[in-house]
């Protein structure tokens, strides 16, 4: 669905800068749970924020939607996701490649700014196309800073130090997923037994970031991606596996979901940027031991035998060893699920929060 009206286009982005600021409170909340130790947190916050500059060139973009007949309009994802669809990122990638020559070719902001003034005073009119050409500026300004949320953001490699003959890293990567239209982040913690270091082999780095990004779909169960890494990679291990989906987004002013959230927030009755409710899922997959293969003639690889939940159907249902979703949401909404307490969701964990940045968690 698009966004037709600069009205609403300003309320849904106005929605989602609370909603990416509350997202850094929550996993901070996570850290001091102990949870995520000093460098996930530090990675997670990165592609949050990144999120949050995303949402931010985005807002410039459509300043004006439905106001100037050029502009664009924000085409978002109002039956699943409640996020802006994958195309839009795409596009804002290659907006991104030609920041630098728009910005060349187009005046200053104060030079806008001025023009305007004289607009006003001199034909006492409304700049209209002055105040659209500004909004494509900071667009384009903002992309330049770079540090977006892209529709790929390419695996890195942390090293987490050595255990004997073996280098421990931290592999994360992240992706806007073109099914669901929800941003995907994943950490991947392994040991390395080759000759040289993971992100300094020339040979093996490369190789792993394409096979880890072309694997990165919501479709895919955790237990198949790390073993098929697993099994591609001889001297890399995969220990353990965690993919967050940071979403669906829930709003009674936007989104048409069906289900209880949908009912609770009906029943909330919050005030504008404050009727909403964000899913966050964490999915986990942890190595239980290891067992030695055969391979080739004479010698064997190490092989990882995964651990499963198994309350769900042995595992092979989630193909996860655990698997938690939360809720974060504001206090009136909060309040409006306590009181109709709808199955299903009573062990789901319920963060809070407020206007004072306050984050306060529920079981």
């Amino acid at each position: 669905m698009k966004l037709e009206d600069t009205r609403v286009t300003r309320r849904y982005f106005s929605k989602f800068s609370k909603i990416t600021g509350y997202l850094t409170k929550v996993a901070a909340t996570m850290e001091a749970e102990g949870r995520f130790d000093r460098t996930e947190i530090e990675v997670l916050a990165r592609y949050l924020l990144a999120l949050n500059w995303t949402f931010t060139a985005l807002a410039h973009k459509y300043h004006f939607a439905g106001r100037f007949e050029h502009a664009g309009k924000l085409t978002f994802d109002r039956h699943e996701s409640g996020f802006p669809v994958y195309q839009e990122l795409l596009e804002m990638a290659n907006d991104a490649l030609q920041a630098e020559r728009h910005l060349a070719s187009q005046p200053g902001a104060e030079s806008l700014k001025d023009q305007m003034i004289r607009v006003i005073l001199s034909d006492q009119q409304i700049p209209t196309k002055l105040q659209y050409a500004l909004s494509q500026r900071l667009y384009y300004e903002e992309l330049a800073r770079g540090d977006q949320f892209w529709a790929r953001n390419d695996p890195q490699c942390v090293w987490r130090g050595n255990e004997g003959d073996r280098r421990k890293f931290l592999v994360h990567w992240a992706v806007y997923d073109s099914q669901v239209n929800l941003p995907t982040i994943y950490l991947m913690e392994l040991e390395d037994t080759g000759r040289t270091g993971l992100p300094k082999d020339q040979a093996r780095w490369p190789e792993a970031q394409a096979h880890l990004m072309a694997q990165s779909l919501v479709h895919l169960k955790l237990l198949t991606i790390a073993k098929g890494f697993d099994e591609d990679f001889d001297n890399l291990h995969p220990t353990r596996l965690r993919r967050f989906h940071i979403g669906p987004m829930y709003s009674n002013a936007f989104t048409m979901q069906s289900g209880p959230l949908r009912d609770v927030l009906q029943d909330a009755n919050a005030p504008a940027g404050e009727d909403w409710a964000l899913v966050w899922t964490e999915e986990e997959l942890v190595s239980d031991r290891v067992e030695k293969v055969k391979a080739g003639w004479f010698g064997s690889v190490e092989r990882q035998i995964f651990a499963l939940d198994p309350f769900e159907g042995g595992g092979a249902e989630s193909g996860a060893s655990r698997m938690e979703r939360s809720l974060i949401m504001p206090e009136r909404p909060y309040q409006a699920l306590a009181e109709r307490n709808p199955a299903g969701f009573r062990e789901v964990r319920k963060f809070v929060v407020s206007e004072n940045g306050r984050v306060l968690s529920y079981r």
